[in-house]
């Protein structure tokens, strides 16, 4: 009788780092290229075979909502943190900024929040953990006296919108010159301000406009999935 005991192979822990890789290299990959990047991008910028990430990720929907999970976490952890701002126009400046830079540094963030194929309901449930925390900023703020009257807290997606807009046209010729125009907005929404406040980056320059408009992507910071039909699963051999 073979009395010799079968070592089991680590698969679990094997699986594991391959699904922190995976998550690594599509973090990546998306900040980069956006929404329209594949699995078997992912894959390659992973250094693993396609079929490894598709046995982790059934499909592209999946993989981003679990990347975003934690990204969206950290918004409403920065909203809470604004809420709780013994300022409420510091909170709110901070929040906007902090936002701003999240997005500025991830194409595929940008894009998952206007995007009507790939985590809807992830961001609809982000929106309404925000929403009451919003609600009572934007009212401190107003009580405070360091905004206009009638500022709403509906008003801030669209200003973020707005700001991200402006990452979008610009980060072809200077991927910070956002930071001015969410100056001139928040001296704009400030009533405190005596004077203005001192602008750290410089206009664009005719050359940099012209660059910028040739250069903005035909729907803008919107996104809309690809007309090809979804790619073809590839077969998958057993994992073993």
């Amino acid at each position: 009788m073979d009395t010799t005991t079968a070592v089991p192979r680590p698969l679990r822990r094997d699986a594991e780092l391959n699904r922190l890789r995976i998550t690594a290299a599509a973090r990546e990959v998306f900040a980069e290229r956006g929404l329209d990047a594949t699995l078997d991008d992912v894959a390659r910028h992973a250094g693993l075979g396609v079929g490894t990430v598709y046995r982790r990720f059934p499909n592209k929907e999946a993989l981003i909502d679990a990347l975003f999970e934690e990204t969206f976490a950290r918004i409403v952890g920065m909203t809470e943190r604004a809420a709780r701002n013994p300022d409420a126009w510091a909170g709110l400046v901070d929040l906007l900024i902090e936002m701003t830079e999240m997005q500025a540094a991830d194409r595929g963030l940008r894009e998952l929040m206007l995007s009507e194929a790939y985590g809807r309901d992830r961001v609809a449930q982000m929106r309404d953990l925000m929403k009451p925390l919003l609600e009572r900023l934007v009212e401190r703020a107003v009580a405070e006296g360091g905004v206009r009257d009638d500022l709403r807290a509906g008003d801030i997606p669209v200003l973020l919108t707005m700001i991200t807009s402006t990452v979008v046209f610009t980060q072809s010729v200077r991927p910070q010159a956002w930071r001015r125009y969410v100056t001139i907005l928040l001296d704009g929404l400030c009533r405190r301000r005596e004077r203005p406040t001192q602008l750290t980056e410089a206009e664009l320059s005719d050359d940099d406009l012209h660059t910028a408009m040739h250069h903005l992507p035909p729907e803008s910071c919107v996104f809309k999935p690809p007309r090809t039909g979804a790619a073809r699963r590839p077969e998958v051999p057993a994992e073993g």
